[in-house]
């Protein structure tokens, strides 16, 4: 008996098209709207059988007219747990879903095996660890940033969908091949550019719901040597105007950083009423100080700052 065996690309790409249809918003929506009661931690396969269904039946030529959704939910369970997402199958959900083309580019780099995204799941946002819990798993840290560009872009939806970081680090040891990535479990998928050789695949716990893992440069840095990095982390958000964890993007510093570029957008069909640039009493506490921001012709606004010590700062808007 021949048994398929399941590449990791397409696995990821499984697991990256598993996160969209839980990830609050359309696409979940379109094969919730076919379930009784939805569990938010899981995807009901018969609901999404009849989304591709009814794609399949209201499609040019009928060929597939009258396809049923029980037909199809053992290619929707193999894709979903990643046992076989097949070439045609992908492209099925691909458009019965609706996929924007960035997203269907990013599952079609997975399924042809890219090794620069890695797919980040969890269950919901929380703020990070001290910094001597962080010592505890991390190790003393092997380098400092000289410079980061942090540049968020807020979607027509008016959730937080990604953010390019560009960093300039220097070695503090000698030997340096790596640098902690810490993230919450608002975050889906991390892709790595300049700079990067990847992601070490190992994924350690460091609080409730709060996980790190590393970055691999793109070669190994001896003491006081730089390299620049850059990757874009993309986010789910339940999309709830009213929660204020929602409406602000942040950058919290535990140790020391320099010459800091933060940067917000938004899509042009969505701009806040107002906005503000603010520190924050540490990543729980209230706002400490704050000052109205106005967006440019690009509908962005920005903030530099040349040290940044043990705080957080950032945007944070009303609709």
């Amino acid at each position: 008996m021949n048994v398929e065996v399941q590449s990791p690309g397409r696995r990821a790409a499984s697991d990256y098209l598993r996160q969209l249809l839980l990830k609050p918003g359309d696409y979940r929506r379109r094969w919730e709207q076919h379930v009784v009661r939805a569990r938010h931690d899981s995807i009901n396969q018969l609901a999404v059988a009849e989304v591709l269904a009814r794609h399949l039946s209201a499609a040019p030529g009928g060929e597939a007219a009258g396809i049923l959704p029980y037909q199809l939910k053992d290619t929707v369970s193999r894709a979903l747990s990643g046992r076989l997402l097949s070439k045609p199958a992908l492209r099925m959900f691909i458009d019965a879903f609706g996929f924007t083309d960035d997203e269907a580019h990013r599952l079609w780099r997975l399924w042809n095996g890219a090794a620069t995204i890695t797919v980040l799941s969890g269950s919901r946002a929380v703020p990070l660890q001290a910094e001597q819990d962080l010592r505890e798993v991390l190790g003393p840290r092997r380098h400092q940033t000289l410079t980061m560009h942090d540049h968020g872009y807020v979607g027509a939806d008016g959730r937080l969908a990604r953010a390019k970081t560009l960093q300039v680090i220097e070695a503090t040891e000698p030997g340096t091949d790596r640098i902690p990535y810490v993230y919450d479990t608002s975050s889906l998928t991390v892709e790595v550019g300049q700079g990067c050789a990847g992601l070490s695949g190992e994924l350690r716990q460091i609080g409730d719901d709060v996980f790190c893992t590393e970055l691999l440069l793109a070669k190994k840095l001896d003491f006081g040597e730089t390299i620049t990095i850059e990757y874009t982390t993309t986010y789910r958000y339940p999309g709830d105007p009213d929660d204020v964890h929602e409406r602000q993007y942040r950058r919290g510093v535990i140790a020391d950083l320099e010459n800091l570029d933060l940067r917000i957008e938004f899509h042009p069909a969505r701009l806040p009423s107002r906005l503000w640039w603010a520190t924050w009493d540490g990543v729980d506490g209230d706002v400490l100080s704050e000052q109205e921001a106005v967006l440019d012709s690009q509908y962005s606004a920005q903030r530099y700052l040349r040290s940044l010590k043990r705080s957080v700062v950032g945007f944070h808007w009303d609709w």
